[in-house]
C-alpha cells in the first residue's frame, strides 16, 4: 500500500451565519462525471488533524473559521490504518481560494443543509467522509 494511502485525512463541514454549507464540485471522468464534496484533504507530514483541516479549509474554499466541532475520526477502509477526521467550522470569514494545479477545476457554492444532505442521499458524493461529517454536522442548529 502506498505512502499516500497511509495518510490520515480531514473533512470540513464549513457552516456560514445562515447556516449554508461550503460545497465543492469538480469533474471526476473516470468515475463517471460531476461530483460533490466537502472541503478536505491527506495531512501534510507531522500536521495535526485540526491543522489540516484548517489548512485544507482555507485552500479549497478560501475559508478561515474561528470555530471548530470535532465530528468524529473514522478509519478509511479495513485494509488501511488511515482514518478520516471530520470537523464542522462555523464563524467564517471568506477570501480567495489556493489551488493546487490538480485542482484548478474545483467549484464552491453554498448549499442549504438540507439541500447538501438530499445530494448525499441522491449518491451526488464520490467519497462517504462528505456525507457522513454532514449527518454529524446537522443537529438542527443552523443558525447557531
Amino acid at each position: 500500500m502506498s505512502t499516500e494511502a497511509m495518510r490520515d485525512a480531514a473533512v470540513v463541514v464549513a457552516r456560514d451565519a445562515q447556516g449554508l454549507v461550503a460545497l465543492l464540485s469538480a469533474n471526476f471522468p473516470n468515475h463517471g462525471g460531476e461530483y460533490l464534496f466537502l472541503p478536505g484533504g491527506r495531512f501534510e507530514l507531522g500536521e495535526a488533524p485540526l491543522d489540516c483541516a484548517r489548512r485544507e479549509l482555507r485552500e479549497e474554499a478560501g475559508v478561515t473559521a474561528e470555530r471548530w466541532r470535532p465530528l468524529g475520526s473514522y478509519a478509511i477502509t479495513l485494509s488501511c490504518q488511515a482514518r478520516v477526521h471530520l470537523f464542522e467550522a462555523r464563524d467564517l470569514t471568506l477570501g480567495p481560494q489556493d489551488l493546487t494545479e490538480t485542482e484548478q477545476d474545483f467549484k464552491l457554492t453554498w448549499w442549504p443543509m438540507s439541500d447538501a444532505r438530499q445530494a448525499a442521499h441522491d449518491g451526488r458524493f464520490l467519497l462517504p467522509a462528505g456525507p457522513l461529517a454532514l449527518l454529524l454536522a446537522d443537529d438542527g442548529t443552523a443558525g447557531s
